[in-house]
């Protein structure tokens, strides 16, 4: 956490992160772009703030992308803020109110990541990842799958099975990456649950987006790395996961490192 304060303590970092929660995913010319600062001095403080872990790098081709991890600032807020006067808390005000801010999603950056640490082992969280008990529990969604290369998964939520041949396992690297094709939206679905937004109707025809999954030990803890992406542009699933991903993915830690999982609407965190 110390890292993380220090990192947040610098201005221009702070910039940076706003850059990127405007618009995730950018290179470093793009960040760049419109800045008073050499591109040597962003480049050190992008490597201060990956350091820190509040931002998360892979690189698609030659270009190194930048993403936003607002993990680690979530558990400031949640262990300082909500203690202490948040008027206090001067040097993550502008950062705090950025991220409080709806997501802007472009077409060219139509990527979801999402990264934590969890005190668990590699194969505790494949199994959470992959075992019916498990997902039913922390996410309210049963996954069937032999978890093999070209395996189906088939979705069971509150009675409504989401099954297709298209929706199928791509990587499946135990107990390290999987990665499979997101369930498909199907009438059944849509009848099933409230649409009120309309995301469901509007997601019928777009096509499935993939799900992955990085389990990196990192001394006694994991780190997981969830990347959701493959979407259409403007697709109204790729705003619903943004905002599902994150309470799903607290429900699991929460139950891996306590045994009892959050309380969450697993219709509402589905819809994505």
């Amino acid at each position: 956490m110390d890292d993380v304060f220090k990192a947040l303590a610098d201005p221009s970092r702070r910039r940076l992160l706003d850059r990127l929660n405007e618009r995730n995913g950018q290179t470093l010319h793009e960040l760049c772009a419109g800045l008073d600062m050499a591109r040597q001095s962003v480049s050190k403080h992008l490597a201060v703030l990956e350091a820190a872990g509040v931002v998360h790098t892979t690189r698609r081709g030659r270009e190194k992308l930048h993403f936003l991890n607002a993990e680690p600032i979530n558990a400031i807020a949640d262990r300082w803020m909500t203690q202490y006067d948040r008027a206090r808390a001067g040097a993550l005000a502008d950062l705090k109110t950025a991220l409080q801010q709806e997501p802007e999603h472009h077409a060219m950056d139509n990527t979801f990541v999402y990264i934590t640490y969890i005190q668990t082992t590699p194969e505790q969280l494949w199994a959470a990842l992959t075992e019916p008990a498990f997902t039913k529990r922390y996410w309210g969604v049963a996954l069937q799958s032999e978890w093999n290369v070209d395996s189906t998964v088939t979705w069971e939520l509150d009675g409504v099975v989401m099954d297709d041949p298209e929706q199928v396992v791509l990587v499946a690297d135990r107990p390290r990456r999987l990665s499979y094709r997101w369930h498909t939206f199907t009438p059944e679905f849509l009848a099933k649950f409230d649409d009120e937004d309309g995301t469901i109707a509007n997601a019928l025809d777009e096509r499935r987006s993939k799900i992955t999954f990085d389990i990196e030990p990192v001394g006694s803890l994991c780190k997981l790395t969830v990347t959701h992406d493959d979407f259409d542009p403007d697709s109204p699933v790729l705003a619903g996961v943004s905002q599902g991903w994150p309470p799903i993915l607290a429900s699991l830690k929460t139950l891996l490192e306590t045994g009892e999982p959050l309380a969450l609407d697993p219709i509402d965190e589905a819809k994505g």
